[in-house]
């Protein structure tokens, strides 16, 4: 059973519950001081369950968390709901004429579903309900929290002797005035105490969290869990993202044939107006246009690169300050340089294809997916030595195997302009030098296995565990 908010936003994502049904099924949630009526929609869909939680506040313009103007103020409100409804909905939806009942595994995504980790330890256990019954939290980026004023804490339905367990205390420096007493609640952090396993989305990002640079004031507590802590990199949809077959690219190819992947090169310089070279190394980024994304690097690398015969082409949106740059950088660098501002599907494809080498700079990556669709395409990565990203780039050397060479790509460290260039000039070295070391690199990228089969394998690992082990108690 998979059990998510309802959302509607009047857009033709709206079209995504075409097919779901209402299952007649609607309860009264005790929270934010009194009761809350929600209904269930249900979809029976490849062998799954989706059950469907609706309430107005999940109907609304913007995306499941904010709209233009920020998040949206009532989120405690919408995902405490969420968390209620997903602890009633195993006892007492009856799917193909029968409940899930107590005996479950909670899989709870983030702070938006920690919640329901809390409430099995302090609402049901202590009842007899879901005694056998076990939760993990999976973690994909530690910097969201769910943090709120403390006062709040009355309003989520949990007994009073609970409220240690989702405490927070911000440090002085952090307060907004003199008479600020730092004191909130911090959901995240409750289910980081209450899961019975905790998952993060790479084993690079699962050590980091507990470092006091990646864990967000958190790291002592998930230190203190790390027996239970585990890193499983994601996997990528391979039907999605696969050259031999990619609906978004106007030739196919495959690491036994590599031609098409020199048209979709020349293909994509057409599109984007560059000259046609097939020899000019052409680097590509896609991704938010923040801070954590490394785009200030860039930015500032971007002079220096220019003055090599290289193109460069960036895909993004985000902070309008860099939206603007990318704007002007086209403007200066006319046969080298196009920044498409926005987001699209079709060219994040092309762009991934038509690309030799992919550009990531990110200050922190939990696990990351454009390094991984990269490779797949023969993209060679470059990419800073973080979290997911250290874990599936292979620096490469060119004197292992015997003198053959073995990785997949390039990682720096420490995060600098000179250090991201310096990998960055290696790679273009080794692209216009080294023809057969390069082929060899992009056929050892593209034969990568990062498969969600794979990753299914490790997670199932982590459910026997789990079962195995007493579910939490306080």
């Amino acid at each position: 059973m998979v059990v998510s908010p309802r959302y509607l936003n009047g857009t033709s994502a709206d079209e995504n519950f075409a097919h779901v049904f209402d299952a007649n099924r609607r309860i009264k949630l005790q929270c934010f001081g009194g009761e809350q009526e929600i209904a269930f929609f249900h979809e029976y869909r490849e062998g799954v369950d989706w059950v469907f939680v609706d309430h107005p506040s999940y109907h609304r313009p913007g995306n499941p968390y904010g709209d233009s103007h920020g998040a949206f103020g009532d989120n405690q409100f919408r995902y405490t709901l969420l968390c209620h409804a997903a602890c009633e909905a195993p006892l007492v939806l009856p799917l193909g004429g029968y409940t899930y009942g107590e005996k479950c595994l909670f899989l709870v995504n983030d702070w938006h579903a920690g919640l329901v980790s809390v409430l099995l330890a302090a609402k049901y256990r202590p009842f007899g309900v879901y005694k056998d019954a076990r939760s993990i939290l999976v973690i994909h980026n530690l910097a969201h929290q769910g943090v709120e004023p403390a006062a709040t804490f009355k309003n989520l339905g949990l007994p009073s002797n609970w409220y240690g367990a989702l405490e927070w205390v911000f440090p002085t420096w952090a307060r907004t005035h003199a008479l600020d007493t730092g004191e909130a609640v911090n959901i995240l952090k409750g289910a980081i105490v209450t899961s019975d396993r905790i998952l993060t989305v790479s084993k690079g990002y699962a050590w980091e969290i507990t470092t006091v640079e990646g864990g967000y004031g958190l790291n002592q507590l998930l230190s203190s869990r790390r027996s239970v802590l585990t890193g499983i990199t994601n996997g990528i949809h391979i039907a999605e993202w696969d050259p031999s077959s990619d609906e978004h690219i106007a030739f196919h190819y495959s690491a036994a044939s590599l031609s098409g992947k020199v048209q979709c090169k020349t293909a994509l310089q057409q599109e984007l107006g560059f000259p046609i070279k097939p020899d000019c190394p052409l680097i590509g980024f896609i991704g938010r246009l923040d801070y954590q994304k490394g785009i200030d690097l860039i930015h500032w690398a971007i002079p220096e690169l220019m003055e090599d015969d290289l193109q460069f082409v960036m895909l993004g949106s985000g902070d309008p300050l860099y939206e603007d740059w990318m704007r002007s950088a086209e403007n200066t660098y006319r046969d080298k340089f196009r920044g498409w501002v926005g987001f699209s599907v079709p060219i994040s494809h092309r762009i991934t294809a038509g690309c030799d080498i992919l550009l990531m700079p990110s200050r922190f990556e939990p696990c990351g997916l454009n390094q991984l669709y990269a490779m797949r395409y023969g993209t060679v990565p470059v990419v800073h030595a973080t979290g997911g990203l250290r874990d599936t780039v292979e620096n490469f050397n060119p004197y292992a195997g015997e003198g053959r060479g073995e990785g997949t790509g390039w990682t720096f460290s420490p995060l600098t302009k000179d250090c991201m260039l310096n990998a960055l000039k290696t790679a273009i070295r080794t692209y216009r030098d080294h023809k057969s070391t390069w082929e060899g690199l992009m056929r050892r990228c593209m034969q990568k296995d990062f498969t969600w089969e794979n990753a299914a394998i490790q997670y199932e690992q982590v459910f026997e565990w789990a079962s195995i082990d007493p579910p939490y108690i306080m």
